[in-house]
């Protein structure tokens, strides 16, 4: 049966047994009502006319005075005659009356008038007690229905209100226990209702839900379980620190290195919010104000100092950042590497640079003519060892001074310097190399004398960079503008040919070590002077760039600080 039916038949039942006592005891009282107003109407009255009757004829004297009385409440007793030979007595009073108008002194008379009334009254009094009777069976008849009907419906209205409650808290308490523990994620619960209404439903759909739940949970959990186990693993026994914060930067975990690196312990400080960590950790404030990633640390660890590289990776849920995961590659390995290959090219440079010089004096003496004679091919065999010289101490050089940027030892001499001494050292070196392919380098300056604050060295070693690097690439009798001007309190130095240019997507890249545009012939260069002249420049405060259109040629600039005596 339905739970709604169950309502329905409850609730219905209560209306009808609310309906049946209303009109039992409105029936009850109707007709307790009529037998009381039949005795009050019929013979109440009557006595009541008859014994003012029987008044008027005891006064003394009994003479005409009192017949109008009397005739008024003969009059009313004629129109209230209800009783068997009530009428015959009432109209023997009549008649007697008329006759003793005309002799009110008649004894015999009055006596025949009081029979006459004692009958009258005889009949209705024996009327009030049968119809007293009457209403007395008939108000124990409907006490006694009343009574059986209140206590039928008093017993099943209790039975409802034992019962009924039960039928809905039951399952709803079932259902609650049941759906709990669901919660608690014990997906082996599982509801029994007999109830065939809307409530076994919905215990047959919870069951088939648990079901699910619990073939999924025991599916999927050990799996999971598994791989959680396998990923905790490999983060432990990674060389770098792994740190993992929710969306709001609470601790999630550490893996061994970061425990090792922070001084702390994952278990002590898991769910913390971090940034009250970092105020008694040093690294993990550190780590915290780093705006972006790809930064090199330095952190001391493993008794000595150590370089970390610092990634930052935003975990995300449908563009949602959930949580941040932050990296530190220990990259010491690799630095360490790094200084060791430093200072094997500035050992190996600084030592080919006595070799290299004398092979070039010795190319330069045979040349000279107080040695002795050459032929034209042995003068072609030694132009070529002076120009395979010349590179090679190029090289060396270059590579000298990426010893020194990498070592972070650029040793710089700064002083005030006029920008015309810079120009003429680096036009004199390149002036030989311009003059082969009939090259002119026009200088226009603007200046206003004033100085700038650098090392006039490695200053003009940049610019003569510039100018060799125009001269390569640009065409024979071509001209190369060189152009110094006074902007922002910098003076600026450019240097533009008219050669084929760079691409715009190389730009970017133009700067970086041993980097070169494809296409340039191999033996141009090691792809370290423009990373170098760069390093030199922003040591001395100052700022390189590069503007360049494919097919029209390339300026290149850079720009220091003007001297305030």
């Amino acid at each position: 049966m339905r739970l709604k039916t169950k309502l329905s038949i409850g609730i219905g039942f209560l209306f009808i047994a609310i309906l049946i006592s209303g009109i039992l005891g409105i029936f009850s009282i109707y007709q307790l009502k009529n037998d009381a107003r039949l005795i009050l109407e019929d013979n109440y009255e009557t006595l009541v006319y008859s014994n003012n009757m029987l008044a008027l004829m005891d006064r003394v004297p009994f003479d005409s005075s009192v017949f109008p009385e009397f005739e008024s409440n003969l009059a009313r007793q004629e129109a209230n005659i209800t009783e068997p030979g009530e009428g015959r007595a009432t109209a023997a009073v009549r008649n007697t009356f008329d006759l003793l108008k005309h002799d009110p002194s008649n004894d015999s008379l009055q006596t025949i008038i009081r029979r006459e009334i004692y009958k009258i009254n005889t009949a209705n009094q024996e009327a009030i007690q049968r119809k007293n009777a009457v209403a007395e069976r008939n108000a124990r008849r409907f006490s006694n229905y009343t009574v059986f009907i209140f206590g039928f419906l008093a017993l099943i209205a209790f039975t409802l209100a034992v019962n009924f409650p039960g039928i809905i808290s039951e399952p709803v308490k079932t259902l609650s226990e049941g759906i709990k523990a669901i919660v608690n994620k014990d997906y082996s619960k599982r509801i029994r209702i007999s109830q065939h209404d809307e409530f076994g439903e919905l215990a047959q759909a919870f069951n088939s839900m648990a079901e699910k739940l619990d073939e999924y949970e025991h599916s999927n959990l050990a799996k999971i379980k598994f791989e959680k186990s396998r990923i905790d693993t490999i983060i432990n026994q990674m060389n770098d620190g792994i740190i993992g914060l929710d969306e709001s930067r609470n601790l999630l975990f550490l893996n061994k290195v970061a425990e090792k690196l922070l001084g702390l312990q994952e278990a002590e400080i898991r769910g913390h919010y971090a940034p009250d960590i970092a105020l008694h950790n040093d690294l993990m404030r550190n780590l915290l104000k780093q705006d972006s990633a790809n930064k090199e640390l330095k952190i001391y660890a493993d008794g000595k100092e150590s370089y970390f590289h610092l990634d930052i990776l935003n975990v995300t849920n449908i563009d949602k950042v959930i949580g941040q995961v932050i990296v530190l590659r220990n990259i010491t390995p690799f630095h360490e590497l790094n200084e060791a290959k430093t200072n094997f090219i500035a050992t190996i440079s600084h030592e080919l640079k006595t070799p290299i010089a004398s092979i070039k004096m010795s190319a330069q003496l045979l040349t000279d003519a107080r040695i002795g004679n050459v032929n034209r091919e042995q003068e072609e065999l030694v132009r070529s060892i002076t120009d395979d010289a010349d590179r090679l101490l190029k090289i060396t050089s270059e590579l000298l001074n990426m010893s020194q940027v990498e070592t972070g030892h650029i040793q710089l001499k700064i002083e005030p310097v006029s920008p015309d001494i810079i120009i003429d050292n680096a036009t004199n070196t390149v002036s030989a190399l311009a003059q082969q392919k009939n090259i002119a380098i026009r200088v226009t300056k603007h200046t206003n004398g004033n100085k700038i604050m650098t090392d006039p060295e490695k200053t003009a070693w940049v610019l003569t960079n510039f100018l060799t690097n125009a001269v390569k690439y640009s065409l024979d009798d071509a001209e190369i503008e060189l152009t110094t001007s006074l902007k922002d309190n910098n003076i600026e130095f450019t240097v533009c040919d008219h050669g084929r240019g760079i691409e715009e997507k190389y730009l970017s890249r133009i700067f970086d070590r041993y980097f070169k545009v494809p296409g340039t012939p191999e033996k141009v260069g090691t792809g370290l002077g423009l990373s170098i002249s760069r390093e030199f420049i922003e040591a001395q405060g100052g700022r390189i760039w590069v503007d360049s259109k494919l097919g029209e040629g390339s300026t290149f600039g850079f720009s220091l600080p003007v001297y305030h005596a």
